[in-house]
């Protein structure tokens, strides 16, 4: 069977490692474990890595849209999945009826919530989430006290119960950054106001990422929620990446082994002229399918074992390879041969941490771009 043009090969045995681990750093603090598996599992595919995820220890799902949880839900997954950002006009009725979990904001998302309960005929599951200092998604500390008695009038309505309250860290990637220990603080004062103010079962607490998963034992509460390190990327870039193994390798093959003239210049602008008469390598693999532009000149690959630099501009379906000075040691390679752009570096290739560092941006930016492209195709082991 032919192998793709664009490949991101997803290593489940990797996922399934980098699952057991966390939600084993939970378990030690009486925390279950929810995988995050938004943008399609952050370019990794969402369905089946939440498989994998709920085999290896996660009991949970997160989701950013309603789309995304309905995706799982039509996929035959049914465990617990949260979805939390979301338009206030959304129809939540599939996904109550779905039995989706969804977070809460503000009072007009309450009051679509509730709406979309009526009509599904059952209560919707809530998470409430409180600003703690993010100052992204979340009810402002001052707009919480309104807030909860709307949800209790909603509750004794009929129409929501209270699963939990929770948060999101704005520094976790630095564990011991005072704001840590200030956005805790803040959950556990609206979490005390909401035990205070609502009915039914005292509501759980969630706060820790991937970064707080892995450092911060004290704040896993009830349910922790990594996303990235799922995927094997360490948030902290530790030498040893807290035990993590990246589970996506993104890699093509040759087009095409050509032999140019000292001189020539290679790809758009010429940015890049052969020194020397030079074998060079094509690879048709470019920005659209996740190559930023900017790598040209930068990046490398890893290509009969070898790192080999891409030489010249990074174009839209093509990067050309320098393979070295044509009397030179040139390696023997032909069209259909392997080019790994990155990979976990177990064997020495370029890893989606290079690349961020390449591109000044994260590693999640990075994997995320890659499997989310269309031309490229997703394989599994």
């Amino acid at each position: 069977m032919t192998r793709p043009r664009a490949e991101a090969h997803v290593d489940h045995d990797a996922l399934a490692h980098n699952v057991g681990l966390l939600a084993g750093l939970a378990r030690a603090s009486g925390a279950a474990t929810m995988a995050v598996v938004k943008a399609d599992g952050y370019g990794h595919g969402a369905v089946d890595v939440a498989r994998t995820a709920l085999a290896s220890g996660a009991t949970w799902l997160g989701v950013c849209t309603l789309d995304e949880a309905a995706e799982l839900r039509a996929a035959g997954v049914g465990a617990p999945v949260l979805s939390w950002l979301h338009l206030p006009d959304e129809d939540f009725a599939p996904a109550v009826a779905d039995e989706v979990d969804l977070g809460v904001s503000s009072r007009a998302e309450l009051d679509g919530v509730a709406a979309g309960a009526r009509r599904a005929g059952r209560p919707a599951r809530i998470h409430l989430k409180i600003d703690t200092g993010l100052s992204r998604n979340g009810c402002p500390p001052a707009a919480w006290g309104d807030l909860l008695a709307a949800v209790e009038d909603a509750r004794a309505a009929g129409d929501v119960e209270v699963a939990a309250v929770w948060s999101h860290l704005a520094h976790a990637d630095a564990p011991a950054h005072p704001t840590i220990d200030v956005q805790s603080k803040r959950l556990d004062d609206a979490w005390r106001a909401a035990a205070e103010t609502l009915g039914g079962p005292r509501p759980w607490r969630h706060l820790a990422n991937s970064a707080a998963t892995l450092t911060r034992p004290d704040l896993h509460l009830d349910l922790v929620r990594p996303g990235i390190a799922v995927y094997g990327l360490d948030p902290l870039d530790a030498p040893d990446r807290h035990g993590l193994r990246p589970a996506m390798t993104f890699r093509t093959r040759l087009a095409l082994v050509k032999r140019v003239a000292a001189g020539e210049g290679v790809s758009y602008g010429h940015e890049w002229t052969a020194p020397d008469d030079r074998v060079l390598a094509l690879v048709p693999t470019g920005y659209a399918d996740g190559v930023p532009r900017r790598l040209g000149g930068t990046m490398t690959v890893q290509l009969a074992d070898r790192r080999r630099p891409v030489v010249g501009r990074v174009c839209m379906d093509q990067v050309v390879v320098d393979l070295g000075p044509a009397d030179g040691d040139v390696p023997a390679v032909s069209p259909g041969d392997e080019v790994v752009l990155f990979g976990p570096g177990d064997d020495g290739e370029p890893t989606a941490s290079e690349w961020a560092g390449w591109l000044d941006t994260i590693h999640y930016e990075v994997v995320t771009g890659v499997g989310c492209r269309p031309r490229v195709t997703r394989t599994r082991s």
